[in-house]
């Protein structure tokens, strides 16, 4: 069996076998390939000195949706909403990007041309003030094609009470949507507020194409290398789901590598007869803490992952600040000593792992700590 996590400056593998010579352990530790990383897995895993056709079950923690969101490096997404509704994903809570002044901005995730209304209205019990206009919906999914849109959401207001509406609005967008991406805002969070709801919705649409890519891609590079099982994929609950339907609830994965490290010590813990603990996760990026009481992992309903996105979906609460091993530090405006929440990731890496873990050349007597620090962390300064 493997484990695997793969954050965004290393990847890591516990490989765990069973045999007539006993039980055995081997980890394996290699940069991440932030272009594909998938290549980074299998190099993983050929470094832990085991063929994939050997391994019987693989388990992936992945940072993959999570980064996508807090970079903004996530596919075009079109919006289909009750009309009078199209802003609520803007307006959000009374709430500023910065508690104290008028400053800062929030970038919704999906832009307000890409946000299209259409007659139809339930109530808050259910009832059909406004028959959905089926014409409507139809160009307004024609219109979104037009502007090139990977992904779709149908968020119809109350419709946690009664989801005939987006069902049938469902329905007929996939009659013209060239892909499977499509997201329902009742299916992924039956809950009324549309306000955290629609944000939902809208980060799992985001996230979908890149996360379904890249499980493709792994699950069909494993099999060509002798894989039969089911790759399994960390959801942020602590659960696991199968590789191909884990794109179907995408922004269930969020958190799904912290998570994973506090289910892992909570069943250490309980081996060693400890009920009560607070968790502590260092990685390149982040520094991830959490609590474990009575023996059980504390699990959140929402998490905000960056200002405007609440997402309201179980999840192991997990608190993160930007300050791991690689983390750039930098001199901000006022003069003061900032750390992250930039990271140097898996290239050039962190200084403090070494050349194993960077493409920077090795500190020999030829290079100076001097030359060392100015390579790797002053192209950083000011960002």
């Amino acid at each position: 069996m493997a484990g695997i996590d793969v954050g965004g400056t290393f990847t890591d593998l516990l490989l765990y076998e069973t045999g007539p010579e006993g039980r055995r352990v081997r980890l394996a530790k290699i940069p991440t390939t932030a272009t594909n990383q998938a290549d980074g897995v299998l190099a993983a895993i050929a470094q832990a000195g085991v063929a994939p056709s050997d391994l019987d079950l693989v388990i992936h923690g992945t940072t993959t949706t999570t980064n996508a969101v807090l970079e903004r490096k996530v596919a075009k997404v079109g919006l289909v909403t009750t009309r009078g509704f199209r802003d609520t994903l803007e307006l959000g809570r009374r709430t500023r990007p910065k508690p104290y002044g008028m400053t800062g901005t929030f970038e919704p995730l999906i832009p307000r041309e890409r946000r299209l209304e259409v007659d139809e209205r339930m109530n808050v019990s259910g009832e059909v003030v406004t028959p959905l206009d089926e014409g409507q919906l139809a160009d307004a999914v024609r219109a979104l094609l037009a502007m090139g849109c990977e992904s779709l959401v149908i968020h119809f207001l109350h419709a946690y009470a009664n989801p005939a509406h987006e069902l049938r609005a469902g329905k007929i967008a996939r009659e013209l949507w060239p892909n499977d991406y499509i997201t329902l805002g009742h299916a992924l969070l039956s809950e009324f507020r549309e306000y955290e709801r629609g944000t939902t919705a809208s980060v799992n649409a985001a996230v979908q194409p890149i996360l379904d890519r890249y499980v493709r891609r792994l699950q069909g590079e494993l099999e060509r290398r002798g894989f039969t099982r089911d790759l399994l994929v960390m959801n942020g609950n602590g659960g696991t789901v199968a590789a191909r339907f884990v794109a179907r609830e995408a922004a269930k994965t969020i958190m799904s590598g912290p998570a994973s490290g506090v289910m892992a010590a909570a069943a250490t813990l309980a081996q060693s007869g400890v009920k009560n603990a607070v968790t502590y996760d260092m990685g390149g990026t982040s520094t991830d803490v959490a609590l474990v009481h009575g023996g059980v992992p504390q699990v959140s309903a929402e998490i905000t992952l960056d200002y405007g996105l609440p997402i309201h979906v179980p999840m192991v609460d997990v608190k993160s600040v930007g300050a791991g091993g690689g983390s750039i530090a930098s001199i901000n405006a006022a003069g003061m000593l900032q750390v992250g929440p930039q990271s140097a990731g898996s290239d050039p890496g962190p200084i403090c792992y070494g050349p194993a873990a960077s493409s920077l050349p090795s500190p020999t007597p030829t290079w100076s700590w001097g030359d060392w620090i100015q390579t790797a962390c002053l192209p950083y300064r000011g960002r």
